[in-house]
């Protein structure tokens, strides 16, 4: 009598499962895909302000620096912090692109991964290329300021290569390193989620 009384409370409270049909599924996959876009672009905007606000705080900077080396480097980090300005709206308009009520989501998000993952490789290479710019324009810069003679005669001497080049070799990683860690936390997390969706829908 007990077993049986056991075995009835165990069926009143066991949940019964319910298959989701196609729509649900495709619902729900469509749900999680607009969040993760939502929180790419809460990224990409927090690119763009930041990167405007920096610039002008940079412009002011540069307006009181006396003309040399100093004055150059940050003009020259203006300029490339407008041409990004550029990138990061082109990243706004692939990610207002996506349409998650659209019926082939899947052909949606191929697109949308494919695009993103095309722009941080190419958010990563030029990175890696203009640090190294960087730091030799603003060798240039100072050569310019002493005048060669003096540069040259400067920088030959055995402990400022030595410190030089390690100063390079530190700038560079650290760079590269830094770059890497911030692409991964606003973009890298977020798009191999996407990934992880569109591979769902395919299985």
């Amino acid at each position: 009598m007990e077993l049986d009384e056991l075995k009835s409370i165990w069926k009143m409270g066991a949940p019964s499962f319910q298959p989701k049909d196609e729509d649900e599924i495709a619902a729900m996959l469509k749900g999680k895909s607009t969040s993760i876009v939502d929180k790419l672009k809460r990224s990409a905007w927090f690119e763009l302000i930041f990167t405007v606000v920096v610039s002008i705080g940079l412009l002011i900077y540069a307006l009181t620096l006396p003309l040399g080396a100093l004055k150059w480097i940050s003009i020259s980090i203006l300029v490339m912090f407008l041409a990004y300005t550029f990138y990061y709206v082109k990243k706004l308009m692939v990610l207002n692109h996506f349409d998650p009520g659209n019926e082939n989501i899947r052909a949606h998000l191929t697109s949308l991964i494919d695009n993103l993952s095309g722009y941080l490789k190419f958010y990563k290479r030029s990175y890696t290329v203009l640090y190294p710019v960087f730091f030799c324009l603003f060798l240039l810069f100072i050569a310019f300021e002493q005048g060669w003679d003096n540069f040259v005669e400067n920088i030959a001497k055995p402990i400022v290569i030595i410190n030089l080049s390690a100063l390079a070799a530190f700038y560079f990683f650290m760079s590269t390193w830094v770059v890497n860690w911030y692409v991964k936390k606003l973009y890298g997390n977020h798009l191999e989620k996407l990934k992880k969706l569109l591979n769902d829908i395919h299985g």
